[in-house]
């Protein structure tokens, strides 16, 4: 599965980070970062519904 994060759309409310905290954090601006080790899982699809600005979409993803 592949992450993309839009960074000039992120607004970072974090709930990327809330919804996955394996797979998400927040840089030092706030905005959403995907960790260095991330393993993509069910909860990155929570991730990208819970994301208020629509910045994160993921490719590859089962049943996406």
């Amino acid at each position: 599965m592949r992450i993309d994060i839009d960074k000039d759309v992120c607004i970072g409310a974090g709930q990327c980070a809330l919804a996955a905290p394996k797979v998400f954090t927040q840089d030092e601006d706030g905005l959403s970062e995907l960790l260095p080790d991330a393993a993509p899982g069910p909860m990155v699809a929570e991730a990208v519904r819970a994301c208020p600005v629509g910045a994160i979409r993921t490719e590859g993803a089962r049943g996406a």
